[in-house]
């Protein structure tokens, strides 16, 4: 099946937030309270109800100062940690390269939030009586990508600097932009995603480094994940499975006092 991602060339980017207000629409998403803070960059943050947040950043290089724009949302690795700590499978790996996203499936356990190396899954409290909550991320516009169309954010975005499309055809886009902005005079331009936890399905060009945009230089798959998988998750099964074994002989003892209590005296 052909691996898809989502090319974004900030480069191109001029903040106005289209594609954040699109992702709203297409997912009846809630807009959230905001206040003036002296930045167009609203809401501050992710969150259950923002999926996708485009991101103001200052940068001075050479005595030049300029602003960088970063659409931000779930990255879509590869090697993602979050699918590996999800104990439901909420969270799936799908067969073009994306991490889809069930909330129906969701427990509200929060692994996923505690394993992401970017920071991105967000959790909406349900009840707090009973402390049920739902995670929530950009799942890539699913339910479109899977029908073969675009992301919403791709469709609305004015200066054409989301693309949508195979894998290698987008890395073959990105590297040809970075080789254009770097003959431009922009020696620090580069590609981000292209080998990061196997891959990053929002991939980026970059005119700055990295952590200009605030993403992380070399983002890593988090060692506690590792041991969750190799030996806290195991235990949990086999402590699960002596628990039911348990359970199985002390219902057989039960049952079989009970049996013996009832039966005639002298028998």
């Amino acid at each position: 099946m052909a691996q898809v991602t989502l090319l974004v060339d900030t480069s191109k980017c001029h903040g106005c937030r289209g594609c954040q207000v699109a992702c709203k629409q297409w997912w009846d998403l809630e807009a959230s309270k905001t206040t003036q803070t002296g930045s167009y960059e609203n809401p501050k943050d992710l969150a259950s109800n923002t999926w996708l947040r485009v991101r103001f950043n200052e940068y001075e290089s050479g005595g030049k100062l300029q602003w960088l724009y970063l659409p931000f949302g779930c990255l879509h690795c590869t090697n993602a940690p979050c699918v590996d700590v999800c104990p439901t499978t909420a969270l799936k790996q799908n067969a073009t390269g994306f991490v889809s996203f069930e909330r129906d499936l969701c427990n509200g356990c929060a692994y996923c939030t505690q394993a992401c190396p970017f920071d991105v899954p967000r959790m909406e409290v349900i009840n707090q009586l009973t402390g049920d909550a739902k995670a929530s991320k950009c799942n890539l516009c699913q339910d479109r990508v899977t029908q073969g169309l675009a992301p919403a954010c791709v469709k609305t975005c004015p200066p054409g600097a989301l693309q949508f499309g195979e894998r290698t055809a987008m890395l073959n886009i990105a590297k040809k932009r970075v080789d254009a902005l770097k003959a431009r005079g922009q020696a620090q331009a580069g590609i981000y995603g292209e080998t990061e936890l196997g891959g990053l399905r929002r991939l980026y060009v970059l005119s700055a480094p990295p952590q200009a945009y605030g993403l992380p230089g070399a983002p890593e798959y988090p060692a506690e994940v590792n041991l969750w998988q190799n030996l806290v998750q195991p235990f949990g099964y086999v402590a699960a499975g002596l628990t039911a074994v348990g359970l199985a002989i002390n219902m057989f003892l039960t049952r079989r006092d009970g049996l013996n209590h009832h039966e005639p005296a002298g028998q």
